[in-house]
């Protein structure tokens, strides 16, 4: 990430109005960078590191993507979306996931993401896509199965060979610690994530251009109908890619134009991230009017009595 002069200012507000009366406040940092690296504008702190959680997904799919795994196995865009995902569990979803495996001849048992509760099978947990993609590299590979979540085997040292390169960085300066799926994911700078996001949509490298086109054309299968990486991606029809984290992490990446938007919620707050999303694509024009309002509807009006307002933009370097 190539520093500015500046890289801090100040921090969005989130505040929830009950009837027009403050009742709560969130503290949200976003930064906006080139595929360069170059941080472009800021509020907060663009060195602000915090763990990538999901959103580190479509760079953990890029090592499937990067060593010819979807056509060893005959795998689809459809296999690549769900790959991406923090699905909801649903039927086409988990279907998509037992498709990976069969496809790689691998049996549903070999995954070790958790049962969520009251599933039946981890197939149904929201991260099963990921784990599947992993699986399917070991076996092209013939890599040991039994192990894959291991930050020493070697497909989750492909991985993080892919992310250090793309971010010019030695892997092993990379910290890392166990997402609750049990899968590695990296303590990295917004500016960071922000760059990642924008390499990826800059339309410069074939494998991530796959996975971009992959999630914005079956983004029901990325996140599900009603969630806000879905529907982002679902109205702005392939102009944006969107993955979300838990602990208030979005990043989204606009596509043909080289730039990526990282935003943390500093209490992890979601409802948080999504209005400032919201207020800074519609601040940047990289949604219109229409689409800003269909948004804001679902992930800014809380109800009857409430909803989210957030004061505060992007600061140029």
């Amino acid at each position: 990430m190539t520093r500015g002069k500046r890289t801090q200012s100040a921090e969005l507000e989130v505040t929830l109005l009950r009837e027009g009366i403050a009742e709560s406040t969130h503290r949200v940092q976003a930064v906006v960078c080139d595929d360069r690296g170059r941080i472009l504008s800021v509020a907060g702190n663009a060195e602000t590191a915090t763990f990538a959680r999901s959103a580190l997904k479509p760079f953990q799919a890029l090592a499937v993507t990067a060593i010819g795994t979807l056509e060893r196995y005959g795998l689809t865009d459809r296999d690549l979306a769900i790959i991406c995902s923090s699905h909801l569990g649903k039927i086409e979803q988990v279907r998509q996931v037992f498709n990976v495996l069969w496809r790689c001849d691998i049996d549903p048992s070999a995954l070790q993401c958790p049962i969520p509760a009251g599933k039946e099978s981890p197939l149904q947990y929201n991260c099963s896509g990921k784990h599947a993609g992993m699986l399917a590299i070991c076996q092209q590979r013939n890599w040991p199965l039994n192990t894959y979540l291991q930050r020493n085997h070697p497909v989750q040292q492909l991985i993080l060979s892919k992310v250090a390169e793309l971010l010019r960085m030695p892997g092993e300066e990379f910290i890392n610690a166990h997402d609750d799926c049990g899968a590695p994911t990296y303590f990295m700078q917004l500016g960071q994530m922000a760059s990642l996001y924008a390499q990826l949509s800059s339309g410069t490298n074939l494998d991530m251009e796959r996975i971009v086109r992959a999630m914005t054309h079956h983004p029901n299968l990325v996140a599900g109908i009603g969630e806000f990486d879905t529907e982002l991606m679902r109205q702005t029809q392939g102009e944006l890619v969107s993955k979300g984290g838990a602990e208030g992490i979005e990043c989204i990446g606009r596509v043909g134009e080289g730039m990526g938007l990282a935003i943390k919620a500093i209490d992890g707050a979601k409802r948080a991230k999504y209005a400032v999303a919201i207020h800074l694509l519609r601040q940047m024009g990289w949604i219109t009017p229409t689409v800003a309002e269909s948004l804001s509807e679902t992930f800014m009006a809380l109800g009857k009595y409430k909803r989210l307002e957030v004061v505060g933009e992007l600061s140029l370097i």
